[in-house]
């Protein structure tokens, strides 16, 4: 009897083994694979996210020649200080070109916008001479490297002792700089780190134009 028990017993056993072996080695190889495959598929989204992010700085590094072209050009439009010399030159370079036969160029006081990202520089231009000159002046003033906004504009004819057919233009003109500690009481330019700011020369009020 005991000897047709023995083989029950005996597979009992393997069986018992072979569920011991299945949770204390299977089971925990198992949850090692799939940690494995959760960190390989994790892996897997980073380098693809790392991809995206290497493709997106080889354009940017491909498009820097013309971002920097860009950001050139908006800085010659509103520059970062007033430089008022330079934006008489351009002026009065405009003046010259169209033929005026005068020139007078009043800028104001830089005001700083509500928002504080840039300041205002309302000015007055005054130019006189033909009908063709005029047009071709607010032209280039129009194409002028640098931001201008015409808020008003007067034309009459030029007052002068002898008849002539000459007409006077006189404009306020707003010009704009990133300098936000441009305004009443200010000198227009960065200030940080300098402990005492740097006077800008005063442009020129009144050119005449080639003739």
């Amino acid at each position: 009897m005991n000897n047709r028990r023995a083989p029950i017993i005996a597979g009992a056993a393997a069986v018992i083994v072979a569920i011991l072996a299945i949770v204390l080695l299977v089971l925990p190889k198992m949850g090692e694979v799939t940690e494995v495959e959760a960190d390989l598929e994790a892996a897997q989204d980073q380098e693809v996210q790392l991809e995206a992010q290497l493709r997106a700085l080889q354009q940017a590094q491909e498009d820097a020649p013309e971002t920097e072209a860009e950001i050139l050009e908006i800085e010659a439009q509103i520059p970062p200080t007033a430089d008022l010399p330079s934006l008489f030159r351009l002026l009065d370079g405009a003046a010259n070109q169209a033929a005026v036969d005068f020139f007078a160029f009043t800028p104001g006081t830089p005001v700083a916008n509500a928002t504080g990202q840039y300041s205002t520089i309302a000015s007055t231009v005054t130019v006189s001479g033909g009908y063709f000159s005029i047009d071709e002046f607010l032209f280039l003033l129009e194409t002028l490297p640098r931001a201008a906004k015409v808020t008003t504009i007067a034309v009459a004819p030029e007052a002068t002792e002898t008849a002539s057919n000459n007409l006077q233009l006189q404009l306020t003109v707003e010009f704009f700089t990133t300098d936000t500690n441009a305004g009443p009481g200010s000198v227009p330019g960065p200030t940080e780190g300098v402990t005492t700011p740097p006077s800008e020369p005063s442009a020129p009020t009144t050119e005449p134009g080639a003739s």
